[in-house]
């Protein structure tokens, strides 16, 4: 974790499980809600849940220009939630949100290109967290969905490139859309101590 006090960070061995509940909660709810709003049909993959340090994740995100829309988690546990599609997927998955006549753009993105990925990322991150909350047993507000189109990178230093912790939890997540070949990539960063508390006040 970060090199300071580790104490706060100390979780029952048995209460790890809670991670994966997060996750496959998460991503179920995720799935639903995608093909209720844009009739795709859709499954999501949790790939890795992994604590790696802040330079890791930016390497491993890449440098490419990508689609981002993140939130930030109002409420404990705090942090941010961060989904990244390529170009083409953000396109597609626009597309699926849009009437025919909608104003589309060859290149970058119209703001109704934009505004439809905003929705679609609140629409994920809403089903993310609500997933979060119920293995947690809580209620996570959350803020309001930014459109980001630029190096995935950049994307996490901005978000969590002053924290304290020199690691974050992450969840390498994948939404698939086999008939759109459409694919996101879901990255999480809560605060750690925040997000332990939570975890120690269940019961096993």
């Amino acid at each position: 974790m970060s090199r300071g006090d580790t104490e706060n960070l100390k979780v029952d061995i048995r209460k790890l499980t809670l991670f994966n509940r997060m996750a496959k909660e998460g991503a179920n709810t995720v799935a639903d809600y995608l093909n209720q709003m844009t009739g795709l049909e859709t499954e999501m993959e949790i790939t890795k849940i992994n604590f790696l340090d802040i330079e890791d994740i930016k390497t491993h995100v890449g440098h490419d220009k990508q689609v981002g829309t993140h939130i930030e988690l109002v409420e404990p546990p705090h942090g941010y939630i961060l989904f990244l599609f390529s170009t083409q997927s953000a396109k597609k998955l626009a597309t699926g949100m849009l009437p025919e006549s909608a104003d589309v753009s060859s290149k970058g993105f119209s703001d109704m290109e934009r505004s439809a990925v905003q929705e679609i990322g609140n629409i994920m991150t809403s089903g993310f967290i609500d997933g979060w909350a119920n293995v947690l047993n809580t209620t996570i507000d959350i803020s309001t969905p930014k459109f980001t189109y630029g190096a995935g990178s950049k994307m996490v230093e901005n978000l969590v490139g002053t924290r304290r912790d020199e690691m974050a939890l992450v969840f390498d997540s994948r939404v698939h859309a086999r008939a759109a070949d459409v694919e996101v990539k879901v990255y999480t960063f809560p605060e750690l101590p925040e997000l332990v508390e939570l975890m120690q006040q269940i019961e096993i």
